[in-house]
């Protein structure tokens, strides 16, 4: 599933090119994601400017210029594309945007776990529930103490609660943990004060460097201009178990946390 790196190298790249944008056309060939897209989706889109694209967690808001927005969520297989406006549909791209100056983004999506709404900001109950972005905040000791206070639960499956830490899925909690030296299983309550601040720099440098490698290619994931990402190249143990440490040759280990596969590595994880 993309997460919060993939996402923002979607934004990032598409803004420049549809800033202002005019959709034109909307055509919808299959409604049946995630939940089906509404009946009045291609009314409510036609004829409405672009006027930004913001990120909340894993998903896109592109606000229009009527004070609703145009929910997109990838899902597990989902992305968007941005085509010059003659080239046909290929399979599974579910939903068209024809742009002025002969320009359309389609939603790509073979599993169909996306979501497509429009709406008012306060419509949107999907958006009630994400947590802090955790690019767009400063964290300190004294804020993380207030989030790992009396949860017992392993660091890991507190990174990848979308209502604390909005955007942090299963491949960015292993590379963050290792690059904080902290093992998955540790509970949150349990970390010391060195332990959260290595963590707070270490969020925020693996997230800031997947961005600017272009998130991670693991399967399906393609930016907007179709090109793959490279930070899978530098993972430090995510899908690596049995391989050695970069840092120190140690066999990455596999356990299974919360039913998702976690890595890390015995030695430099304490």
């Amino acid at each position: 599933m993309p997460e919060l790196p993939e996402v923002e190298t979607i934004r990032r790249s598409l803004w420049p090119r549809i800033a202002g944008a005019r959709i034109q056309r909307v055509i919808v060939r299959e409604r049946r994601l995630r939940r089906p897209i509404a009946a009045d989706f291609e009314a409510r889109l036609k004829g409405r400017r672009i006027a930004g694209i913001e990120r909340r967690g894993k998903y896109l808001l592109f606000q229009l210029d009527d004070r609703h927005v145009l929910l997109v969520h990838l899902g597990m297989s989902g992305h968007l594309a941005l085509k010059p406006a003659g080239v046909r549909d290929g399979p599974h791209e579910h939903v068209r945007l024809t742009l002025d100056r002969h320009r359309a983004l389609v939603f790509h999506d073979p599993r169909r776990f996306g979501l497509m709404r429009v709406g008012r900001i306060d419509e949107l109950i999907e958006l009630h529930s994400v947590g802090r972005d955790p690019l767009a905040e400063c964290w300190t000791p004294d804020t993380w103490r207030v989030l790992v206070h009396q949860r017992r639960l392993p660091i890991k499956n507190l990174l990848m609660d979308q209502r604390v830490f909005a955007g942090i899925g299963n491949i960015y909690a292993n590379e963050m943990l290792y690059a904080a030296g902290i093992r998955p299983r540790r509970r949150a309550s349990g970390l010391r004060q060195p332990e959260l601040v290595r963590l707070a720099g270490a969020m925020r440098h693996v997230l800031e460097k997947a961005v600017r490698l272009g998130g991670s290619s693991i399967s399906d994931y393609r930016d907007a201009d179709g090109k793959p990402g490279f930070f899978q190249i530098h993972h430090a143990v995510y899908d690596r178990a049995g391989e050695p440490c970069r840092r120190c040759g140690t066999p990455i280990r596999r356990i299974l946390l919360s039913g998702r596969s976690t890595f890390y590595c015995p030695r430099c994880q304490r």
